[in-house]
């Protein structure tokens, strides 16, 4: 048997793997080889950047069981020809949702406490008062109750907001009866009625046909004039356009992407020059921990997968996603 590895893994952090499956070939690529590799191999868990990898040629060897992804999101490697496989699929849902919950509250704290123009202030030498919002009181609408949205709203807690979530899986979540932290969770054919009572929208849905553009000009409108919106899921959720009308007419007071519809943004993307929106270049799930918490789930599911066991965040492919059952 041989394991593929494509991201920063430590020689530690390998020679950890190498001992949960001592008689596997364990290799390690990178994005300039990894699409020479991965169609030789048994396992396979990374992160193909820019879809580099020919997942149908992939498919077509017949020799991929399993991947395990080193993203949360999916997007990079379910496309048509690995969902209608035999491959395993399994995430990180739930794994970096630490650091993505505060990512999303530094951006909504920055747009509320309006660090942009007290930048630009600085920068000016200018010491003046200007106008702040409070995010004490506010009515926060969380779209994608996976784990980022799940950490999100716990973390959103001791700040007394009313918290609304909506979920394609909700009815799955309410049979686990392990909803924390929030006020209402909504089905994901109500998001109408979390936008119109939303002071701020966090969007934390996963990337696939149904999602994209998820966000458009009618969805911005439904949402209350002065009020914001924060993307630390996929930056194809939002139509950017729309989204910049509103900015710029001011429906919406003020945005935060932590992802963009394409990354990075070319030279000249409006978003650049817009003084209403904090734009930080895809950070959230970075952390010191976040490539160990990847070994410590690779191994444990290579026990799994060992074992014959359901491995732990299997992906419903169908879906694009894990069911809460099997989530982090």
């Amino acid at each position: 048997m041989k394991l593929l590895t494509c991201f920063p893994a430590t020689h530690p952090q390998i020679s950890q793997i190498q001992a949960a499956v001592p008689d596997w070939d364990v290799v390690q690529a990178d994005q300039e080889n990894v699409s020479d590799l991965v169609g030789d191999c048994d396992v396979f868990c990374g992160h193909g950047r820019h879809h580099q990898i020919v997942w149908p040629d992939v498919v077509a060897t017949g020799r991929l069981k399993w991947i395990q992804s080193s993203a949360a999101g999916m997007d990079h490697c379910l496309v048509p020809a690995v969902i209608n496989s035999e491959i395993d699929v399994s995430g990180c849902s739930g794994l970096f949702c630490d650091s993505v919950a505060e990512q999303a509250m530094a951006l909504v704290l920055g747009l509320l406490r309006r660090l942009p123009t007290f930048f630009e202030a600085q920068q000016n030498r200018e010491f003046v008062r200007r106008p702040t919002d409070d995010l004490h009181g506010k009515t926060i609408g969380i779209i994608g109750f996976g784990g980022n949205g799940q950490r999100i709203a716990e973390v959103l807690n001791p700040f007394g907001n009313r918290v609304l979530a909506t979920d394609l899986l909700h009815t799955e979540w309410q049979a686990t009866q392990r909803i924390p932290a929030i006020d209402t969770l909504l089905p994901a054919s109500e998001i109408a009625a979390l936008l119109e009572q939303s002071d701020i929208v966090i969007l934390t849905a996963p990337l696939n046909a149904s999602t994209e553009r998820l966000i458009g000009a009618s969805e911005l409108q439904r949402m209350p004039r002065g009020s914001y919106l924060v993307n630390v899921g996929r930056g194809k959720l939002v139509d950017e356009s729309a989204l910049l009308e509103a900015l710029r007419g001011r429906h919406l007071q003020a945005a935060g992407l932590d992802v963009t519809w394409t990354e990075p943004p070319p030279p000249d993307s409006p978003l650049w020059g817009q003084s209403n929106l904090l734009l930080t270049p895809h950070v959230g799930a970075q952390a010191a921990v976040r490539y160990q918490l990847v070994v410590d789930l690779l191994v444990e599911n290579l026990n799994r997968f060992c074992a014959g066991a359901r491995l732990r965040n299997r992906v419903d492919k169908q879906l694009g996603f894990s069911r809460p059952a099997d989530r982090s």
